[in-house]
């Protein structure tokens, strides 16, 4: 397997820039309709009260569970899905927007600079058109370019991505897992955005193939200045790719921190099991945190936390009580979890939060 790029030291002035999204308190339910007359009978609560900062230049990991709502979380964010509930606020050259109360006329001239890679590198590319034709459709959508100047950009594209300006004229058919994914970032990166979003972009492919797109991830990232959020359930995936990680379970975030920090202490009960399930190189060494049962019912959340009914280290106030996401030992490294009992509660974007402001 080729060596994955390891992440180069924080900026430390990349604090000091003002966020790029800001995501307040973001929540999405569907409704639940039965009998005859398909009246209302409850809620799937994917999302709730989501929140944390980005800043520009940042990777945030989105890890969790299968139904943890991190798909949901993030197609909220990019209006995929209006939310039913918080704010989404994206710094634009003219100021700061809320992208979840945006009208779709308004949110068009903003989607260039709000783009997504999809899990899967068959079904997300039109087997009839040709690359160009994939790559350069967002141009033309937007009325970015046309003519040579589009062909110009798709040549150079292509080439960024690690294939031929040749390979225009082909279709997707022709290329592996690996160079169709590769197609899809281009396609994603064509229009120069400022967030591109990874769902699961490197989940379907070979472990080898998985290396080299998290590398060319890493080298785009640098030479085009952009900021991810990357979705995935594999932690070290998101080790080698993070400035920082978001634990979900629920629809809720439970633990958010540095990457190093969130691997070395990691403090949530989930996080922790999530550790333990990752395969081990050493067939000596057991995993010390069995995750049993099966994930929450969105549908019909228990009380108190989410993860009771699975956490080993459950006591009485997890049974009554939701816990709220806090920073206990003040180093932006913050957990949702009773066993840190009470401490400064903020929104995860570092600080803790204060009254009138959004972060």
């Amino acid at each position: 397997m080729p060596p994955i790029a390891h992440r180069p030291p924080a900026d430390p002035t990349a604090d000091a820039l003002e966020p790029l999204l800001s995501v307040r308190g973001l929540g999405k339910q569907f409704p639940l309709r039965g009998g005859f007359f398909r009246r209302g009978t409850g809620a799937v609560r994917a999302v709730e009260d989501v929140s944390f900062d980005l800043r520009p230049g940042e990777t945030l990991g989105l890890v969790g569970e299968s139904g943890a709502g991190k798909t949901t979380a993030v197609r909220c964010i990019l209006r995929a899905l209006v939310p039913t509930s918080g704010q989404v606020l994206f710094r634009t050259g003219g100021g700061v927007v809320d992208l979840a109360r945006l009208a779709p006329r308004a949110l068009k001239p903003l989607r260039p600079a709000l783009q997504l890679v999809f899990q899967d590198p068959y079904a997300s590319l039109n087997p009839r058109m040709t690359v160009g034709q994939i790559i350069g459709e967002p141009l033309l959508i937007h009325r970015l370019a046309r003519g040579r100047d589009l062909d110009d950009r798709v040549a150079d594209m292509l080439e960024k991505i690690g294939l031929k300006p040749e390979h225009r004229a082909s279709y997707p058919h022709a290329f592996s897992g690996g160079q169709r994914q590769r197609i899809g970032i281009a396609r994603a990166l064509i229009t120069r955005p400022s967030l591109l979003v990874a769902d699961e972009a490197v989940s379907a492919l070979d472990v080898s193939v998985q290396a080299q797109v998290l590398n060319l991830f890493k080298a785009l990232q640098a030479e085009l200045r952009l900021t991810y959020i990357f979705v995935a359930h594999n932690l070290e995936v998101v080790r080698h790719l993070c400035d920082r990680v978001a634990v979900m379970y629920a629809g809720r975030i439970v633990e958010i921190g540095p990457t190093a920090a969130l691997f070395a202490n990691p403090r949530h009960p989930y996080t922790r099991a999530l550790h333990a399930a990752v395969p081990r190189a050493d067939p000596d060494r057991r995993m010390d945190f069995d995750l049993a049962g099966e994930p929450a019912d969105p549908a019909a959340l228990p009380s108190g936390c989410a993860f009771h009914p699975r956490c080993p280290e459950c006591f009485a106030p997890c049974r009554q009580q939701r816990p709220a996401l806090a920073d206990p030992a003040g180093d932006r490294h913050l957990v949702a979890c009773h066993l840190f009992g009470d401490s400064r509660a903020g929104p995860a974007g570092g600080a803790p939060a204060t009254r009138g402001g959004t972060g």
